[in-house]
């Protein structure tokens, strides 16, 4: 709430009207012995001003960069509509809509985000989110496990986010589950069907395929999936939503298409939010629908006959019983799913593959442009999305840090997850990158490179 209008006056008038002498007799049914007392470690309340004030210092932290940091999190330009809307009462106060009758607005909308989402990764069928796309893949590699029966293992590439390779990980480590590591080809940073058959055995349930893959670069992802499926093995696909507005959808991979498909929903009208809250998307075959964790909205009609709205297939904790649920997840990121759902309609089909070709082109005339420079070369030959890796002959960390000096979020440091890359970094170009901001970049580090060259290794030291 932006604004709350009530006075003193008004408080003692509601109070009066209530037979209550003060605020505090409302909880007079809470035992003395049960409450906390005064909040001692609370500062004092703070004027409108006062408050105004300390809220834009802190956001003002954060700095104003131009950004060429990808990684998972992208940004893109959300139409103002989009959060005009989100914003409004009935969606940013709504909870999950356990009662149907109250609750059609929301539902709908639910309803057609899963429709949405299940029309761009060309499945049968999506749930009504998840957490985040690290959370999501977890749920897809138990999903798997549940379906599979016999198997345990699960094929992950490297090539996968390194952050939700981790998570999956936590998630499913003590349920007796193992991630089998495989590795890419040095040269193209993609997975080969080579490395999957010395990585699979007997007891391995499924394959995640991501498209495309934590270095931007494209898979094969009809022979992967193809591959997968001749070993018996379920087909994960775990992809960047905006990247289907140009690329193959999942459904349709290969001969049978992905078996299940996740992501993180963030490019969809989600703000960078210093790191989120963002949301996760899962649709799959229609064969595995009742293995699918979360929620789905279905549409029925009423006794009138007249179309209605109402939670369906809810296998979790709180409506059965826990031994026999699906998946944990207590709720949904509702509100971001709102959001990616007006963006989506919004833009239309038509606007999202605009934004994806313009990403796509921002990012190859980057990389061509860096590559220009003495000192960098790009790492990969394959084709990539809107991200590209390449190395430079300096420590990245220190340029990083010279390019935020001027302003400049330059790519994500790849040394700490790919030490064998040797000095590399993530850089990625979206379509609220100018040819101004390109040139600045390139530019910037042209200037940084060649100083550090003349330097002595003293100076160089010094000036790190």
């Amino acid at each position: 709430m932006p604004f709350i209008p009530h006075t003193e006056t008004d408080i003692a008038a509601m109070l009066q009207a209530i037979g209550a002498g003060k605020i505090d007799d409302l909880f007079d049914e809470i035992p003395v012995a049960l409450r906390s007392g005064e909040l001692k470690t609370v500062p004092d309340g703070l004027s409108e001003m006062e408050v105004t004030r300390l809220m834009q210092e802190r956001a003002e932290a954060d700095g104003r960069y131009l950004n060429f940091l990808g990684a998972g999190a992208y940004e893109h330009h959300i139409p103002a509509a989009v959060w005009q809307i989100v914003t409004r009462g009935e969606f940013y106060s709504a909870y999950t809509p356990y009662q149907a009758e109250a609750s059609q607005g929301t539902l709908q909308l639910l309803y057609e985000y899963q429709t949405m989402m299940a029309s761009l990764t060309g499945m049968d069928v999506s749930n009504a989110s998840l957490y985040d796309g690290a959370s999501a893949l977890a749920e897809a590699v138990l999903m798997a496990v549940r379906t599979h029966k016999s198997g345990r293992r699960i094929l992950m590439p490297r090539t996968v986010h390194p952050v939700w390779r981790r998570v999956v990980q936590a998630i499913v480590r003590h349920q007796q589950i193992e991630l089998i590591e495989v590795d890419y080809d040095r040269k193209g940073g993609h997975m080969t069907t080579d490395a999957l058959d010395r990585a699979v055995t007997d007891d391995c349930a499924a394959l995640v395929i991501p498209q495309p893959n934590f270095f931007g670069v494209l898979e094969d992802v009809d022979g992967l999936t193809d591959w997968a499926h001749a070993k018996g093995l379920l087909a994960i696909a775990c992809v960047n939503p905006t990247s289907l507005a140009l690329l193959k959808a999942p459904g349709e991979w290969g001969a049978k298409g992905a078996d299940i498909t996740v992501g993180d929903g963030q490019p969809l009208g989600v703000p960078l939010s210093s790191g989120g809250p963002y949301f996760g998307f899962m649709a799959c075959k229609q064969e595995f629908v009742r293995q699918m964790p979360g929620r789905i909205i279905g549409a029925t009609v009423d006794k009138d006959g007249k179309r209605g709205y109402t939670l369906t297939l809810q296998a979790r904790e709180q409506h059965i019983r826990r031994s026999k649920a699906t998946s944990n997840i207590c709720t949904n990121q509702g509100l971001l799913v709102t959001a990616a759902t007006l963006y989506m309609a919004l833009v239309g089909p038509d606007g999202l593959e605009r934004v994806a070709a313009q990403s796509h082109a921002n990012t190859n005339e980057l990389v061509d442009r860096l590559t220009g420079i003495d000192g960098v070369e790009r790492v990969f030959h394959r084709p990539v999305f809107h991200e590209a890796v390449v190395r430079v002959n300096q420590p990245v960390a220190d340029l990083l840090r010279a390019l935020e000096a001027q302003g400049i979020l330059a790519g994500y440091n790849l040394s700490a997850d790919y030490p064998e890359l040797g000095e590399s970094l993530l850089v990625c170009a979206t379509e609220t990158r100018t040819p101004g901001d390109i040139e600045k970049y390139v530019l910037q580090l042209e200037r940084i490179i060649s100083k550090r060259r003349l330097d002595p290794p003293c100076a160089t030291k010094a000036n790190a």
